[in-house]
């Protein structure tokens, strides 16, 4: 992709984790940085960062994405900035039996995976429209491939993520929009994230890989256009096995994994891009 001065990428979630790192990603082409993220979460500091290391202009806002305004928050701050990469990055999930949470851990994933995807891609589309060339990319997750019990509403949610992503993809390939979801499996976070995940088992751990790792195969294939992006041999190996192995024999295997990482970790929560219920997200 060829950038100018004059550029913008808007990107959620952007203060921690693979938000972060996709942030870097992006300076580093030169693109001018839209971020947002929750406040309290450092994403002050991570523009003043970027901005002194690259050289490129960095803006931050402050905003809980699950509030109903905040889409509209958004566009105001936007303003008239000709913005030509989107990046929905902000989304949260989370390992419980789905009879022991919550209102509020359910309407978390809803408003951030589904309703916030939808709705910021839809304000965006007539400022992307104007540009020559643009791009969106959408961080679905590898349970998008497949239900899992356990885990419940945040692989349907990736889903959703995925299959929205194609439908948009397949209505705007005649325009200068190109639109690209991102699959990422287990990723090192933050120290908190990589402990948890260590403890799992080795199916948990299959196709653990760096945010930056990630954020950098990410960027590079959003610009080689690039529909579905599966980064990592691994990734890519389970993705096949997903795709060959029966449902009947897939979901019981997979949702017994989940079922005993439960058990043998009971502190086991809602862990995310954009975590309002523990915080602990990347």
């Amino acid at each position: 992709m060829k950038t100018t001065e004059n550029e913008y990428a808007l990107i959620t979630g952007a203060s921690k984790g693979l938000g972060r790192a996709i942030a870097y990603e992006l300076a580093a082409r030169k693109m001018n940085l839209l971020l947002v993220a929750l406040p309290q979460e450092g994403l002050t500091d991570l523009c003043v960062e970027i901005r002194n290391e690259f050289r490129i202009e960095a803006d931050c806002l402050e905003v809980d994405l699950t509030q109903a305004d905040s889409i509209a928050i958004i566009d105001q701050w936007v303003g008239d900035r000709p913005v030509s990469i989107l990046i929905n990055n902000a989304g949260v999930g989370g390992s419980k039996s789905f009879e022991s949470v919550d209102s509020n851990y359910l309407n978390t994933i809803i408003e951030l995976n589904i309703r916030t995807v939808s709705l910021l891609t839809w304000r965006l589309l007539p400022r992307l429209r104007k540009q020559r060339e643009a791009y969106i990319l959408n961080v679905s997750s590898m349970a998008s491939f497949s239900p899992i019990a356990y885990k419940t509403l945040y692989p349907a949610s990736k889903a959703f993520v995925y299959n929205f992503s194609r439908c948009m993809s397949e209505e705007l390939k005649d325009t200068g929009i190109f639109v690209s979801v991102l699959n990422p499996g287990p990723m090192q976070t933050n120290s908190d994230v990589c402990e948890r995940v260590n403890r799992q088992s080795r199916v948990a751990r299959f196709g653990l890989m760096s945010v930056r790792r990630v954020a950098r195969i990410a960027v590079r294939d959003l610009f080689r256009r690039k529909k579905v992006i599966i980064p990592g041999i691994s990734n890519q190996i389970y993705r096949f096995l997903m795709a060959v192995v029966p449902s009947p024999i897939r979901i019981p295997l997979i949702s017994s994994f989940v079922k005993r990482e439960i058990s043998q970790l009971p502190g086991l929560a809602c862990v995310g891009s954009y975590d309002r219920l523990t915080r602990k997200g990347g």
